[in-house]
Order: C-alpha cells, then structure tokens, then sequence
C-alpha cells in the first residue's frame, strides 16, 4: 500500500492477512508461528496498551530480550503509537545498559526473563513472557501520522570508539528501506532466517523487510551453530543472513551438518566482514543451490548502499553502487581508494542528545562512514577497513583488511585477524590470530614466509597465533579489542 508512512505498520505493504509474519524458532529447531493478521492484531493492542499506561508519542521505551514474536509485537506496536522503541544490546554489561536505558530517556524496558537481572532499576520494568499481557488492549487502533523528523526508532552504536551513540532513524528512511529493496528482490513466500539479535542494524532491517515483503521471519533468538542448521533443515529457510565467522562455526559442525537437509537455501546475504575465497567455495560447496550476496551497510547510513544484481562481483566485493544511493570515496588515494561517503534517503536523523559529538554528516549532506574502500577498474567496491583500525608501522600505513586478505589466499588458511601491538623500533607492528582449514600442518614460519612472498614485507605477521575460531563482539563482528588484548598479554614479559 503506497499511502502506508509509518514504519509499525509495514504489515500493510504485503496484506495477506493468513500468512505467517514470524516464527519463533527453539534451539531444537522447533517452531511456534504468529500469522500476519496475529501479529497485525498484537502490535496494535500493544499500541492502545500504551496510551492506556500513560505511554505518549514521543516517548522511549527500551527493549531487551532475545528475538522473538513479542519482540516484533512490541516494536511495531510502539512505532504506530508514535512512541521510539530502543533495542538494547544485552551482551553489555549491566553497567552499560544502564547507561543507554538513560541516555535513551526511556520510560520502560520490556525485557525478558533471562535479561532480568540486566534490566536497570531506575525506570520501570516488564517481564514479557508473564507482564506483557497487562500492555494488551485489544481492539483496533489507527498508526500516527510521522512528522518528516520525527524519529520512528533509535538504535544504539556498540561503542567500540566510545560511549554508545543512540542514532535516531525516522519512518521515512526505513520505508524507504524496504520498499527498495522489495524492489530488487520478490521475496513473498521467502523464509528468512535471523539469528543475529534485532538490536543490530542487519537483522533488524531484514526483519522489516520480511514484514513488508510477504516473507516470513524465523527468529533465532540468539546464534548457535547447531542451532543454526537445526533450524534451517527444520524450518526450510530460503534465505539466511551472517556473517563471515557465524558461517565458519557452522561449517566445524560436521556431525550437525551430516545429517541436516539444506537444499533449500538460495541466498546467504553475508555482511560485516568480507567474504574470502576459501569461505566462498565452502558455503558454495554446502549450499549448492544459494546466491551469495556480500553486503554493506551501517546504523547510520541504512542497510542499502551497494547491488549486485548479476552476481557478477568478484569474491570479497561489496559490488556497485545502488542506482538509489550516491556514494563517494574521499581522501588522499580518491577517487579509487578513500573513505566512502554515502547519500541516501535511509540517513539517520542524527545522534540522540549528543552535542559532545561531531556529527558525521558533510555540509552537502553525505554520511561520512569512517571505512575504507577500493574501487576497481569495472566499478566494484570492496572494503579495505576502518580509519580507526589502521595503524603505522614503521612510517607505513597498514590496513589490517588489506593483510587479511592476502594471508587468506594461502591454501591452508580459512580466516585470519590481523591487529597491531606496541614495538619500540616501528611504533607498531601487525600480527595475525589465523584458523587453519581442517587437517592442516601450517605452521607460524611457513605463513610468515608466504606473507614475505606475497606482500610488502612491513605488513608480514611478526607473530601468528593459530585458534579454533575468531572470537566475536556483542554485534557478531569480529572482536578485534578482545585479540588485541590477549595479543598483548602474551607478548608482555613474564
């Protein structure tokens, strides 16, 4: 429905009212399903629900709890009330969640009864599982008319350069969102699989999207690898959506996978890390009938930024510019090499109550997005890294991404992390966390000599670590803080 402007109500773009909307998947790979016209019913009692308890438009609420049906209950619900729903990461410290539930202004949190004991005791509190029902006052109710600024959702940043930052995303840009995106994609009847937690940007837009889209949901409510193929062998998920190191733990589970039927996957849309060629060949080799996307996106930037429609992008790219998003590489190797700049109608509305920061947007009105990127000869981008995660080393500037990449070109090699530590010759130097693919002899002195051959030697290992898996942070990226640190630690003297 072209006249639908409030982002709680993206149920209406797709009106099949018996169609499921969600499912809640077990970790046995069960399911529990919630029709459209259930979930449209649910949203908009918790709606009226909130007038009923003294919840305004303009209001917060925090939401903290794993993924499930209530939790889409509880967002749309808010969001046609015109009252900002705040995902909290609830892989933070308790201390940390704190500080967002304020920051946020929150009325309430609506949590559930494994976050208990995370839930702040300044503002009150709702166990969803046994209180929820107490919000419910069914009946009918008629979404808000969005103001142009008027913030539909807020989510926060994972602080990993600082104190979390709560973005504010109005429903026009997430609108925006899905209906491009049903655009490019016919995804009624889909089943999309979403492990990642809904307080991050990836899942969270996938879960509009399905809702808009006439596909169905299956929320995981947290990733784990057996879980995962359970659930996609059960479940038969059509799409699924990762990233790089969530695959490599499904792919250790040997036992899980022997038995489990995943012959109905066609698309693994993978994000936040690059996909390498070995990891390529893998998901290829598991999942023979699945497109591989390698997507990009940011909390403040949206979740649309690149296309590969003809899956014609060469392995580790992001693919071209969408013809919807104006992008922009900016800096001293522009045009070709630079940090992108992206312009949309997804933009954020801007920081929550943040003076203290510098916002990201240029005066002409581009998201400046702090990651770098290489564009080739035909036009197709691909991430090199963060402004923030690269470092000098001997007056040469390293970009881990770039030595990353080129240490997982060794035949042997499945994932490899590269991170700097103090030296007091070079400033700093790179060493490298690997996981070997299964059965291999690698060794630390035969990979640092590979990286000697196949790149300048100021960006070799000084030191390689082999693991079982690459830890990750609360977002499902790559923990680069908690392997710098046991880099350091092991390193320091005795």
């Amino acid at each position: 429905m072209s006249d639908v402007s409030n982002l709680g109500a993206v149920l209406a773009l797709s009106p099949d009212a018996a169609a499921p909307a969600a499912v809640g998947v077990g970790l046995d790979g069960s399911g529990t399903p919630l029709s459209r016209a259930d979930l449209a019913a649910r949203a908009a009692a918790f709606a009226r629900g909130l007038g009923r308890h003294g919840v305004a438009r303009g209001d917060r609420i925090a939401i903290l709890a794993a993924n499930g049906t209530d939790y889409l209950a509880i967002l749309l619900g808010a969001m046609q009330a015109g009252v900002v729903p705040v995902p909290v990461n609830w892989r933070f410290p308790a201390a940390t969640i704190a500080r967002i539930v304020a920051d946020s202004g929150a009325k309430t949190v609506f949590h559930d009864s494994e976050r208990r004991a995370l839930a702040p005791d300044a503002v009150p509190t709702v166990e969803i599982e046994t209180e929820l029902g107490l919000w419910l006052d069914p009946g009918p109710f008629e979404p808000i008319s969005p103001e142009p600024d008027e913030a539909a959702l807020m989510l926060f940043t994972s602080g990993s350069t600082g104190r979390p930052k709560g973005v504010r995303l109005s429903h026009a840009s997430h609108l925006w969102v899905a209906r491009t995106r049903m655009a490019d994609d016919a995804l009624e009847g889909e089943r999309l699989l979403i492990a990642a937690p809904l307080y991050h940007m990836n899942a969270l837009a996938l879960a509009l999207l399905a809702l808009a889209s006439g596909a169905t949901a299956l929320l995981l409510p947290q990733f784990q690898a057996r879980a995962y193929i359970l659930a996609i062998d059960r479940q038969r998920a059509t799409w699924l959506t990762a990233v790089p190191p969530m695959i490599a733990m499904m792919l250790r589970e040997k036992e899980a996978l022997a038995t489990a039927d995943l012959s109905s996957v066609k698309v693994v849309r993978m994000g936040s890390a690059p996909v390498n060629d070995a990891l390529g060949a893998q998901i290829r080799r598991l999942l023979p009938n699945a497109r591989i996307i390698n997507a990009y996106g940011t909390t403040e930037g949206g979740p649309l930024a690149f296309v590969d429609p003809d899956g014609a992008a060469p392995t580790g790219s992001v693919g071209r510019p969408h013809p919807g998003v104006t992008v922009r590489l900016a800096g001293e190797g522009a045009p070709d090499l630079g940090v992108l700049q992206v312009k949309s109608p997804a933009l954020m509305l801007g920081y929550h109550e943040r003076p203290d920061v510098r916002s990201p947007i240029t005066a002409d009105g581009f998201y400046d997005t702090g990651d770098v990127f290489r564009r080739d000869g035909d036009g197709f981008y691909a991430f090199v890294g963060r402004t923030d995660d690269m470092f000098v080393s001997g007056g040469e500037n390293i970009f881990p991404g770039d030595v990353e990449a080129m240490l997982e070109t060794h035949p042997d090699v499945a994932q490899a992390v590269v991170v700097p530590v103090d030296d007091d010759i070079k400033g700093q130097k790179p060493v490298a966390f690997v996981v070997k693919r299964p059965g291999s002899a690698l060794d630390e002195a035969a990979l640092k000599a590979y990286a000697l051959a196949h790149a300048p030697a100021y960006q070799h290992p000084r030191r390689v670590w082999f693991v079982d898996q690459i830890p990750l942070a609360s977002t499902n990226k790559i923990d680069r803080a908690a392997l710098t640190a046991r880099a350091r630690t092991d390193l320091s003297p005795a």
